[in-house]
C-alpha cells in the first residue's frame, strides 16, 4: 500500500452525513445516508447504546465511520437532530425526549416527567411503591377505575362527611363532627 493510498483511506474513515430513510425492523437499525451531494449509501448500520433506542426523523445529522476507509460498509456511531434537540440543560443534567414534548428530565432540582397531554402508564408491575413523606395530586384519585365500581377520593370524602348511623329507637346520629377535608 502506498503512502498516498494509506492517507486517502485514513481521510475517508469518518464523515458527516444526512440520514434520509430508516428501517427499524431488524436487529440493527438500517439507515440510508447521503454523505456528500449525490453519495448515497443505502445500508448504513446505526449503533445505539444498550437499553436505549430511538427512531429519528429524516434529515438528522450522522457521524459515520467507514472501517479501514472502505466506504461500502458505513457504520453510524452518533446521530443528532439539532432542530429538535432540547437546549439549555445545566451541566450534569440528562433528558430523554421526543418530538411531541414528552420528556423525562433529570434536573438539578429533581426528576420531571412531562406527558405532553398524553397518558403515562405503568404496566405489569407487581406493585408500585412510593417512599416519600408527602404525595401531592392536583386532580382526582380514583380506585378500581376499569371496573365501573370504583370511586374517587373526593366522592368517598362526600359520603363520609354526610353519613350518619342509626340509633336504637331514636332515629339517626348527626353528621360526623370531624369532617374529612380536601387537604
Amino acid at each position: 500500500m502506498t503512502e498516498r493510498t494509506l492517507r486517502d483511506r485514513v481521510m475517508l474513515m469518518l464523515a458527516k452525513a444526512r440520514a434520509r430513510l430508516f428501517d427499524d425492523t431488524g436487529g440493527f437499525q438500517r439507515v440510508q445516508i447521503e454523505v456528500l451531494k449525490g453519495e448515497v449509501r443505502d445500508d448504513a448500520v446505526r449503533l445505539q447504546e444498550y437499553g436505549f433506542s430511538s427512531h429519528p426523523f429524516a434529515g438528522a445529522t450522522a457521524l459515520v465511520a467507514f472501517l479501514s476507509g472502505n466506504r461500502s460498509h458505513p457504520v453510524i456511531v452518533a446521530l443528532d437532530d439539532a432542530a429538535r434537540r432540547r437546549k439549555g440543560l445545566q451541566q450534569g443534567e440528562v433528558i430523554i425526549y421526543d418530538d411531541l414534548g414528552q420528556e423525562v428530565h433529570l434536573t438539578r432540582d429533581g426528576i420531571f416527567i412531562r406527558g405532553a397531554g398524553k397518558p403515562v402508564t405503568i404496566t405489569n408491575a407487581g406493585k408500585v411503591r412510593m417512599e416519600t413523606p408527602l404525595l401531592e395530586v392536583t386532580g382526582e384519585i380514583r380506585d378500581l377505575c376499569d371496573t365501573g365500581t370504583g370511586q374517587s377520593m373526593s366522592g368517598m370524602r362526600s359520603v363520609y362527611n354526610g353519613h350518619t348511623h342509626p340509633e336504637n329507637n331514636i332515629g339517626s346520629t348527626d353528621d360526623p363532627n370531624q369532617k374529612m377535608s380536601g387537604t
